[in-house]
């Protein structure tokens, strides 16, 4: 099954770091690689219609196949995107692991407005699933660990994938034994921009080159 460039890359950097951990007189521990897709069906957004009311929409189908991040030139709205990776089983980062490293990795399928440049925000957060419209409230739902992606989202972006830097938020999921990496993507805080970006979250065939992808270095 065919790897897109950047997910190969990322792979194969790791792959050579894990071999660097053994022999030669080199104390340093060796390093393990794992790949995790989010989980399609508990990936969604919730979009704040009102000060009181929102609309959640959870799980990839026919009519779902991406989740949106920022605000809406159209209505004005704003909407935060949930991606739920699993970190148990045989493909999962043991439990009692050390984090290297940890890059989150998403395609951007759409910008409006189409030269919009929007400041994006990381939170790792925890929380039961099914998502209730409470979770888009950061008081509610409070962000655990954060990073800010750098640069800013932007037209360039369009089309392509990104890859985010998220260490510390799996150090920190680690530390509390999190048994799921989740996290909230949202438009930083500040004044309000204006624009609305999607991330790739098919369920078709090109599912392994376009969704949501976790890689996590561990030792």
């Amino acid at each position: 099954m065919p790897i897109k460039t950047l997910r190969l890359a990322i792979a194969s950097a790791l792959l050579v770091l894990a071999g660097c951990g053994g022999g030669g007189g080199d104390s340093s521990p060796e390093t393990f690689q794992t790949q995790i897709y989010s989980d399609s069906g508990f990936d969604g957004d919730i979009e704040q219609t009102s000060p009181t009311t929102a609309t959640v929409t959870q799980g990839m189908g026919p009519g779902v196949q991406k989740v949106f991040v920022g605000i809406d030139p159209g209505t004005g709205t704003e909407t935060r995107a949930f991606l739920h990776f699993p970190l148990g089983g045989s493909n999962g980062v043991p439990a009692d692991a050390r984090i290297d490293s940890a890059f989150l990795e998403v395609f951007i399928d759409d910008l409006a407005p189409t030269n919009a440049v929007v400041p994006v925000r990381i939170e790792l957060v925890s929380f039961q699933q099914p998502m209730l419209a409470t979770d888009f409230d950061r008081t509610a739902q409070p962000p655990l660990a954060y990073t800010i992606l750098s640069p800013q989202l932007g037209p360039a972006d369009q089309g392509k994938y990104v890859a985010i830097d998220v260490t510390g938020l799996m150090v920190e999921a680690q530390r509390r034994n999190l048994a799921d990496f989740q996290v909230r993507i949202l438009e930083d805080l500040g004044p309000p921009i204006v624009g609305l970006f999607s991330i790739d979250d098919s369920t078709g065939a090109d599912r392994a080159k376009t969704a949501p992808l976790l890689t996590v270095t561990y030792f």
